[in-house]
């Protein structure tokens, strides 16, 4: 008989199971069993939570996603102002937790398997669409092209993220100093 109250805690530690094997490996050239015996438990099972795993995958990013909302969130809370909100996403997009390495190794698997993979790049659109809708929400009050600068912010932003990521040139904080004169330079006309 299952144990009752045991699947969340299995399913949090698949997860959190595969984000560190992805780090450890660089891609997705992990297996489930592999997966299952970092987090203590039998393929088997790792297989009766999700299916397989791309499905694993996929809980982490959303954990993952869920992580960042939580970072945009406690950003948002302290913007007194449409700019500071904008600011808000900036700091939040280079926050220290979205440059954990085992973080970083999770979103360079998305971005190239997003191509491939329609589950992958429903997941990644659903993160950008919400970071252009955010901007776009904080540039109305102060940009006559609230969306074309939301989405130049956007595109930068992950830009940026994919550069620092990858080879720590810019450095997360020079990133973010970046994007935060480029938003400068969109407001040059608005306080």
């Amino acid at each position: 008989m299952p144990k009752l109250g045991m699947e969340p805690i299995r399913r949090t530690a698949l997860v959190e199971a595969t984000i560190a094997e992805l780090a450890s490996k660089g891609s997705m050239d992990i297996t489930v069993g592999q997966i299952a015996k970092r987090a203590g438990m039998s393929t088997a099972l790792a297989h009766h939570y999700f299916g397989g795993k791309d499905q694993i995958f996929l809980a982490a990013m959303r954990q993952i996603l869920r992580d960042f909302g939580g970072e945009v969130r406690r950003e948002l809370a302290a913007a007194q102002s449409p700019k500071a909100r904008a600011i808000a996403l900036i700091e939040a997009s280079f926050s220290p937790t979205c440059f954990a390495p085992d973080t970083v190794s999770a979103w360079m698997t998305l971005y190239a398997q997003a191509p491939t993979n329609p589950n992958m790049q429903r997941l990644l659109q659903l993160y950008q669409r919400r970071l252009q809708s955010n901007l776009c929400h904080a540039l109305r009050p102060l940009s006559d092209q609230p969306n074309d600068h939301a989405e130049t912010l956007a595109a930068l932003i992950d830009g940026l993220y994919l550069r620092a990521a990858l080879s720590r040139s810019p450095s997360p904080d020079a990133a973010r100093e970046r994007a935060l004169n480029m938003l400068n330079i969109l407001l040059e006309d608005h306080p």
